[in-house]
């Protein structure tokens, strides 16, 4: 089954938008078409009136024959099949016709009552050469009174009839020039439309160019001026790119930093069996150099696990992983009877991989439970805000224990180092914190706690993608 190439954008909008184009010159050309139409019925009306008007000032004679105008109001009305007709509708069947009626056949009209008008058409007519067509008709009823007699009242109805020989051809000469005109007027929007649409859709082309430079490996991530609605899209491939290095990267660091490790405990173990030492002497060194080496691939393994992809992870929620780490260090520390509270804010969330927030609370919690004497305090709030990115947060650990001096913070923040050799630990907890905090763009700060008195490790994350 073979698919159909998709359309590109470009050609989808053109295309779009001219047949909405079309559709709109269209319904503007019958709407313009039909107003004309109207107007020029709405001129035929008033003209016809007046000419109907004229003829109401006409007299009567005795015998009730009406006396049109010596001059009409029209020189057509004189011309047989001019066009333009005029009828006077008298009582008892009796009817007056202009000149130009002779000829055509004419629909009959009736006598209206005073002072009422009517306009219709077009109504089908016979022209005087036999040919069928059609005309418009006003009519106005209306009372004849003689001065001499005011009780005789006279009642009866002109009517004026044009046919539309004249209208059809201002309609079709308007028609005709409306639709050129839309016409050209059209083609110059479509093209203009096209122009418009190529220079708009230019960023997403200078876009797509950028990626496959990228690709090529001429340019090592994407430029930063681009439109503000392209923006968090080239913000968020560039922190793709960036993290995929880095995770490369820290996979060959962490791969060299263990092989480089476990040369010295290996040249150890070399060097004590060529020196021939005694089997228990050898069984202890092997024992010590293999501790070594195991603390060295945990470390290694807990700092690979810590440096995964975490661009574009669901938010975790804090608490719950929090409390699950609580009860399982407050059962190993129950001999101190240690206590840990909680300040976390509502709503507050880790925009990042599950794994790294159990690996930095838990860190920071241990090390806590492991210094204090009786009270560990855990506080999380929202931190940082910027547009289009989830928001920071910040992270605090105190505990009410000896705390850490100044000048000791830099040496306990080292990889292997412990504060304090009389307490078991490998001294690489707080470098995975370190880790994960610098694979987050975060910071961590080490001073004493102002609630509990003893040392607050405080993670600072900024705002992620």
């Amino acid at each position: 089954m073979s698919w159909a190439q998709p359309r590109s954008l470009q050609a989808r909008q053109l295309m779009a938008a001219s047949l909405g184009l079309v559709a709109f010159l269209a319904l503007a050309g019958v709407a313009l078409d039909r107003a004309f139409l109207n107007t020029a019925e709405s001129n035929l009306y008033q003209r016809m009136r007046s000419y109907a008007l004229a003829y109401a000032d006409s007299d009567f004679a005795r015998d009730g024959t009406f006396i049109p105008p010596y001059m009409p109001p029209d020189p057509r009305f004189d011309r047989p099949g001019s066009g333009l007709y005029a009828e006077v509708v008298l009582p008892n069947g009796q009817q007056w016709n202009s000149s130009s009626s002779v000829g055509p056949v004419l629909p009959d009209g009736e006598l209206l009552e005073a002072r009422r008008e009517i306009f219709e058409g077009p109504l089908d007519i016979t022209e005087i050469n036999g040919h069928p067509g059609q005309a418009y008709r006003y009519g106005r009823g209306l009372i004849y009174a003689s001065g001499d007699d005011p009780q005789a009242e006279l009642p009866y109805t002109i009517y004026i009839l044009e046919d539309t020989t004249a209208l059809s051809r201002q309609v079709e000469v308007f028609r005709e020039a409306l639709w050129r005109y839309l016409g050209g007027a059209g083609l110059v929007l479509l093209l203009l439309q096209a122009l418009i649409l190529r220079w708009s859709l230019h960023p997403l082309r200078r876009v797509i160019e950028e990626l496959k430079q990228v690709q090529r490996g001429v340019t090592s991530r994407m430029s930063e001026r681009h439109p503000r609605e392209l923006e968090p899209l080239a913000e968020s491939i560039n922190a793709f790119i960036e993290s995929e290095r880095e995770n490369l990267e820290q996979q060959r660091n962490t791969l060299a930093d263990l092989a480089h490790s476990l040369k010295t405990p290996l040249a150890v173990l070399r060097a004590r069996l060529d020196d021939d030492a005694p089997e228990a002497e050898l069984r202890e060194e092997v024992d010590a150099q293999l501790r070594r080496m195991n603390d060295l691939v945990s470390y290694q393994l807990a700092r690979a696990a810590s440096g995964g992809h975490t661009l574009f992870s669901a938010p975790v929620d804090i608490e719950p992983h929090a409390e699950q780490l609580v009860r399982g260090l407050e059962k190993v520390y129950a001999g101190k009877g240690t206590l840990c509270e909680f300040d976390i804010a509502d709503g507050v969330q880790f925009h990042g991989e599950p794994g790294d927030l159990q690996e930095l609370l838990g860190n920071l919690l241990e090390n806590a439970f492991k210094w204090a004497r009786s009270r560990v305090l855990l506080t999380v709030k929202a931190g940082e805000s910027a547009p289009n990115r989830r928001p920071g947060l910040l992270i605090a650990v105190d505990d009410d224990g000896p705390g850490i001096a100044p000048e000791k913070v830099a040496l306990v923040l080292q990889r292997g180092v412990r504060g304090d050799e009389r307490v078991q630990g490998h001294g690489i907890g707080l470098a995975i914190v370190q880790d994960i905090v610098r694979g987050y763009r975060g910071s961590l700060d080490v001073r004493t706690s102002e609630e509990l008195g003893g040392a607050r490790f405080e993670v600072q994350l900024p705002p992620r993608l």
